[in-house]
């Protein structure tokens, strides 16, 4: 299996302005980059950075091997002297940024990278790519998480999603306070926990459903999950029973008016005498699906399709712009898709009990700091170094606390304002 490398994982015209910048003596100009998104997706009040330390190993390891430059020069995507400088290129500058888990509203300074032109400008597709895809899924599976009030999720996605994608939704769906995956890879590369048990194909291999029952419980003991949807689901919940007794650990159902159906499997059970057995529900679940199940006797949701493809916005608006050259702000004009000029800092504000009331952003200078003040960004990499990053627990608990800090109405599914508003000083 081919290792996946970054180096080509960009855009042509990133590689012509490389050219061109060498050419005319601009490739060194010292610049700054920020990632910003102008507006949260429809109906969105917060977005979720993610994906970062997965985008600092990517940078650490961003080199064009000879095979790489040969097929560039070959297709006249560059020329000698640009050839010559991807051969030695390797990052040397800063990248500093809101934390993995951060929350993150309407011109918020996600990430910055500062360093010469050339060097900077080649990072931005793979930039883009890691941080667009895996925000939106965290985004996405925060929602689903805090309309399960508590009760565990498992990312299931993996079958709807491109191979690479489907290992990076599952670590920012865990990220987002998801308890297991499905993705084998996931488990392996991130410790995630893994779940999983058995298909509707298992069951039909065997002549009946107490067959397949037995099998698997003969082969994982009770403490399984029964898929119980097959053909009659209160048939197969006696069958479930029957075969693995009270002790079995859950029954999953997939299909049909999951409100309904956990209701009336949950007497079933009772009245079985399985009152400790949980009920997994599944089948194309997003955070609206499983917010209209908070009062049905459901203990634990199965989510996929919803999660990798970030719930209807598979994208958070994320860009990457050139705000500063050699110390001087530059600012684009366009009226659609103006930006601000400058290095931004920024800070959360927040009152005495900790709820968060305001984003404050400040190009070319220093915010005045108020008490409860947090500021936002930490460094990444410092002269092409990544420095000490946290790991993904620390990142999970730290998104879960941010959580917890916005009124409570950002919470809300509906659409509506962000959580909490953002003010952009003016500058000077």
């Amino acid at each position: 299996m081919t290792t996946l490398r970054p180096a080509l994982l960009t855009d042509h015209y990133e590689l012509t302005m490389v050219s061109a910048a060498l050419r005319d003596g601009t490739a060194d100009r010292r610049c700054v980059f920020e990632v910003f998104s102008r507006r949260l997706p429809t109906g969105r009040r917060y977005g979720v950075v993610a994906g970062t330390g997965r985008l600092i190993e990517f940078i650490r390891e961003f080199r064009f091997d000879a095979a790489e430059v040969d097929y560039l020069l070959r297709a006249g995507v560059v020329d000698e002297q640009a050839a010559a400088w991807l051969r030695d290129y390797r990052f040397t500058g800063d990248i500093d940024g809101y934390a993995e888990g951060e929350l993150f509203f309407p011109n918020s300074p996600v990430l910055t990278v500062s360093g010469g032109f050339a060097e900077c400008v080649v990072l931005e597709t793979l930039v883009l790519s890691v941080l667009n895809h895996d925000s939106a899924v965290a985004a996405a599976a925060a929602r689903m998480v805090t309309a399960a009030r508590g009760r565990t999720l498992i990312e299931m996605g993996s079958r709807r999603a491109h191979e690479g994608a489907a290992v990076a939704a599952a670590r920012a769906a865990y990220l987002a306070g998801f308890g297991f995956t499905s993705n084998l890879e996931a488990g392996r590369r991130y410790g995630i926990p893994t779940a999983g048990t058995a298909a509707h194909a298992f069951t039909l291999l065997h002549d009946d459903e107490r067959t397949a029952f037995a099998s698997q419980v003969a082969t994982l003991g009770k403490d399984t999950t029964l898929l119980v949807d097959t053909y009659d689901i209160s048939q197969g919940i006696r069958n479930a029973i029957a075969v693995a007794g009270t002790g079995l650990r859950a029954v999953r159902i997939d299909s049909g008016d999951l409100a309904v159906i956990a209701q009336q499997s949950r007497e079933l059970l009772d009245s079985l005498g399985a009152t400790e057995t949980k009920i997994i529900v599944s089948g194309d679940l997003d955070e609206y699906a499983i917010a209209a199940l908070a009062a049905e006797p459901v203990d634990m949701y199965g989510a996929g399709t919803a999660v990798v493809t970030g719930s209807g916005a598979p994208t958070v608006g994320l860009v990457y712009k050139l705000v500063e050259v050699d110390g001087r702000p530059v600012v684009k004009r366009s009226e659609q898709k103006a930006t601000i000029g400058g290095r931004k800092v920024a800070v959360r504000r927040h009152k005495p009990t900790g709820t968060a009331t305001e984003e404050v952003i400040v190009p070319q200078g220093v915010p005045d700091r108020q008490p409860h003040d947090r500021l936002l960004q930490r460094s990444f990499m410092a002269g092409g170094e990544p420095v000490a990053l946290p790991t993904l627990a620390e990142s999970r608990e730290h998104l879960r606390e941010c959580l917890i800090s916005i009124p409570w109405e950002g919470l809300k599914l509906s659409a509506g304002d962000p959580a909490i508003p953002v003010t952009v000083v003016p500058a000077g």
